[in-house]
């Protein structure tokens, strides 16, 4: 009898050690493009090699991933510096890229989200050319842009501008209408294209446009020898992707931010944007490209 209680209480114990141990593993969501795709698969990677259990949810919206860090239903993030200033405190403030950054920590810290450090890189929408054809004509700024859009239409009527745009931007708070405001952009109707956005890179290759709306890290950019027009009017927010952790998450996984803090260190736009033509123009998938950049790391 003594010895069936003893080892009923060291099951017990035994239990109860395995449970403080063995922690849930730690919820992960990003969104549905490339860049969110291959972030994932690196955390993944990286985080299982330190030790951590990791349960990846992707093609989440970003309004409904951030209802779920709230609600404590999703763990950690990477978030666009803009996306939180602009869509979530609903803030249209012109700022710089760190004012961004500073206002978004401190207002989020309020609901227990914590932003980490943020890559050096700023995946925001600019207008971009062919590369010939934009140093032909000497075009390297938006407002150079826009002065050809007025000569063309002063001296060439039958010809009109093109732009290619996605069919989120024009309703957007920082979208057209305001940008041709900032820009003092004159257009007709028949001027603005609206296409699914990966479309739009097509396009401005194959000359269907004669510029067109894209971000500044899709690897199309570089794959496709496009030139990306100087916002030379500051008009676009920083987009600068950064991990975001529930700050309860932080305190009971140890090294959690030094290890999210270590892959964000390694981003800035060059390295983004040569991993995502990796997947959008070689074909390889996200964990591929992902377990490639960590092993040329030495994370791996």
């Amino acid at each position: 009898m003594r010895f069936k209680k003893y080892l009923l209480g060291w099951l017990a114990a035994t239990l109860l050690f395995s449970s403080q141990t063995q922690a849930a593993p730690l919820v992960l969501a990003t969104k549905s493009f490339t860049e969110q795709h291959i972030l994932s698969a690196m955390t993944v990677q990286y985080l299982q090699k330190k030790g951590f259990q990791v349960q990846p949810q992707t093609n989440i919206a970003a309004v409904i991933s951030r209802n779920a860090m709230v609600n404590k239903q999703i763990d950690i993030t990477w978030e666009y510096t803009g996306t939180s200033l602009i869509i979530f405190n609903r803030i249209d403030k012109r700022m710089s890229p760190q004012e961004t950054y500073d206002t978004v920590k401190r207002l989020d810290a309020k609901l227990g989200l914590v932003w980490l450090k943020p890559a050096d890189m700023n995946n925001t929408y600019a207008f971009a050319m062919q590369r010939k054809r934009a140093e032909s004509e000497n075009i390297t700024t938006i407002s150079q842009m826009v002065a050809k859009i007025e000569q063309v239409r002063q001296n060439d009527p039958d010809h009109n501008w093109i732009l290619g745009l996605d069919l989120e931007f024009a309703g957007r708070s920082d979208g057209m209408k305001p940008l041709q405001q900032a820009y003092q952009m004159q257009l007709d109707r028949p001027q603005i294209r609206q296409m699914d956005p990966g479309l739009v890179y097509n396009a401005v290759r194959d000359g269907l446009v004669d510029a067109g709306l894209v971000y500044t890290t899709d690897g199309r950019v570089k794959g496709f020898d496009l030139k990306v027009l100087e916002d030379d009017k500051g008009f676009f927010p920083s987009y600068a992707v950064t991990p975001v952790v529930r700050k309860e998450v932080l305190e009971a996984n140890p090294g959690l931010d030094d290890a999210l803090n270590t892959l964000s260190g390694l981003l800035n736009n060059d390295v983004i944007s040569t991993l995502n033509a990796q997947v959008d123009i070689e074909h390889r998938t996200p964990q591929q490209v992902a377990h490639q950049f960590l092993q040329d790391k030495g994370l791996l």
